[in-house]
């Protein structure tokens, strides 16, 4: 079984099918989904998503693109939306976008601070997006940390290799997306390779980032099959290993999902 631990099924690419999307994971052998909430003022409709599914999570929180228009969120907004709901499983997704500047840095790292306090408090996982912004990130999370643990990964992962390791430093897991498959991504590859097999997981991040052989197609979670075909040749081990791996390191950070039972 394959966990895709991150992707964005509330998005309009899949108004129109999504029994059928979550069919064709299931058939790819993708047990658990888990949909990423991107702004507070559509969490509802992204648990809703979510409560359509047996195998399906989500999370609580707002994309650093985001935070102009939705605010800086409190803490205490983000955690009231995970008590008493065994769907809500991680916080995010957050972090820090330089690329674009949708939204103020000072506002995206003050948004980011009120996602760590609600991982903190909630054990939930941080789910982290950084782009064009290691340093402060990594600032940022290593600063936290020091006022007190929260587990987390940094999603869609194609940061530099000091990333990789100081994320690793401080024991965050690493999320591989299709990204890893494009050719023009072989620095990325070559630091897959370092990563401990224990700290891996893997996403589509669907609809965007198909892998090889889908690249140029709306991207859906049965897709993150070829991701891990890809990973698990990285690291030398057959792709059932590697699903096996993958998948429990799921169930280690997510411990709020309960493993399927058949």
């Amino acid at each position: 079984m394959l966990v895709d631990s991150h992707c964005h099924l509330d998005f309009p690419d899949f108004a129109e099918e999504l029994d059928d999307v979550v069919a064709r994971a299931q058939e790819a052998g993708v047990g658990v989904i888990q949909t990423i909430c991107t702004r507070m003022t559509k969490f509802d409709e992204v648990r809703t998503v979510a409560g359509r599914f047996d195998n399906m999570y989500c999370s609580v929180g707002v994309h650093p693109h985001n935070v102009e228009s939705e605010g800086v969120v409190p803490t205490a907004e983000i955690v009231a939306k995970t008590v008493d709901d065994a769907k809500v499983i991680g916080i995010g997704e957050t972090g820090l976008d330089y690329f674009y500047n949708h939204s103020s840095r000072e506002e995206q790292r003050a948004s980011f601070r009120e996602h760590i306090a609600a991982s903190r408090e909630t054990g939930l996982p941080l789910i982290v997006h950084t782009r064009d912004a290691d340093d402060d990130t990594m600032n940022i999370l290593e600063d936290e940390m020091g006022k007190g643990a929260f587990p987390g990964l940094i999603h869609c992962f194609s940061s530099s290799h000091e990333l990789a390791m100081r994320s690793l430093a401080i024991g965050l897991s690493i999320s591989i997306s299709g990204i890893a498959t494009f050719k023009s991504a072989q620095s990325l590859r070559d630091t897959i390779v370092e990563v401990p097999l224990e700290r891996l997981l893997v996403e589509t991040d669907a609809p965007f980032l198909a892998p090889v052989p889908k690249r140029g197609k709306r991207n859906e979670p049965g897709f993150v099959s070829h991701t891990a075909a890809l990973v698990a040749k990285l690291k030398a081990i057959s792709e059932e290993e590697f699903a096996t791996a993958t998948t429990d390191n799921f169930f280690n950070l997510f411990t709020k999902v309960m493993p399927p039972t058949t």
